[in-house]
């Protein structure tokens, strides 16, 4: 009898770690909805955490929420065609790719006054990132298929990479490499950052075309989203070898990773978000397919919090039309 206790003891301590994982929290719901103004449209959100703010694309401008009090505290405004919003906090800068304007516009984090505008020699940047390891800034431009690389002090641009095909996000390992998805080849590129070239590029299959990507720095893990299959493919670093595809939603855009839950957020086009569980390295469930909103595509998640942040239009019966003065933020949080 003592001998058959012990090993029911043991078999539950075995399965103590899975138990845990289908605990984890990670059930959503909404919280909040920020009226912005404004009917142009919209793309990348980013999260300010030195300064506590939400920096939204809005069209010819960028809406800035303040994430303490939930307002509308001030915007960028005399662009061309929004995409994405860089935050290099060592220089207390921003940077804005506006896609139009083929240009990357620099702000101040605190006033946020325009400092310059930089003209790239890249067509239609799009995504945009800061590189801490290399005080660089980089744009990946559609229309060129190429990344445009500005230093973060001198605000000139100093380099051109040639990327053989159509740029989506990118993400720094903080050590001296780039991830850059490329959308029409189904592939990913590596990149030296301080080189700024190409060091490798390796397909992603079973993913087609890929959009957003996400970082897991402790597991070693790329989190690449793909509309064609609609699900998320885990790459390991370095080898490039896909681990596992999770089903998501249709029209995905935007990932992020948060290591403190082991929380995957994909959000996707067809009003729905997929909230993903890493169990393990290469272990990972579906936990939430969160109702958002129709074309509620891009996010931001605060790893302080643990929110997240939308952003869409209200839309009419056919979810073609938008109503007039109704974009928003949603921000949803974790059930207690």
């Amino acid at each position: 009898m003592r001998y058959l206790l012990f090993i029911l003891l043991a078999a539950c301590l075995n399965n103590m770690p899975m138990q845990l994982s289908a605990q984890t929290p990670g059930n959503y719901e909404l919280y909040k909805k920020i009226s912005i103004p404004g009917n142009g449209g919209y793309d990348y959100m980013t999260i300010d955490t030195t300064n506590n703010r939400l920096y939204v694309a809005h069209g010819t401008s960028v809406s800035v929420i303040d994430l303490k009090s939930e307002q509308v505290v001030g915007s960028i405004d005399q662009l061309t065609g929004v995409h994405g919003i860089a935050i290099a906090a060592e220089f207390q800068k921003g940077f804005i790719s506006d896609g139009k304007g083929n240009a990357v516009v620099v702000f101040d984090l605190q006033t946020l006054k325009t400092l310059k505008t930089i003209k790239i020699s890249g067509k239609d940047p799009d995504a945009i990132m800061y590189d801490a390891y290399s005080k660089q800034v980089f744009t990946f431009n559609g229309d060129s298929q190429d990344a445009s690389v500005i230093d973060a002090v001198s605000l000139v641009q100093t380099k051109t990479i040639p990327l053989g095909g159509t740029p989506e996000f990118a993400v720094s390992d903080g050590a001296g490499k780039i991830y850059n998805n490329l959308e029409d080849k189904s592939r990913m590129n590596v990149i030296d950052a301080k080189a700024a070239t190409v060091l490798t590029s390796f397909p992603l299959d079973p993913c087609g075309g890929p959009t957003g990507l996400a970082i897991d720095l402790p597991h070693q893990r790329l989190y690449t989203v793909c509309r064609k299959n609609k699900g998320m493919t885990v790459i390991e670093i370095p080898s490039g070898k896909a681990i596992a595809t999770v089903p998501i939603g249709a029209g995905v855009d935007a990932v992020s990773y948060d290591p403190e839950t082991g929380l995957i957020i994909c959000s996707n086009g067809d009003g729905t978000a997929t909230i993903v569980h890493q169990d393990g390295p290469d272990q990972y469930a579906v936990i939430q397919t969160l109702n958002t909103q129709w074309k509620a595509k891009t996010h931001a998640f605060d790893h302080h919090t643990k929110m997240i942040y939308f952003c869409a239009f209200d839309m009419q019966s056919d979810n073609k039309t938008r109503i007039p003065d109704s974009f928003k933020v949603l921000v949803y949080k974790m059930r207690s």
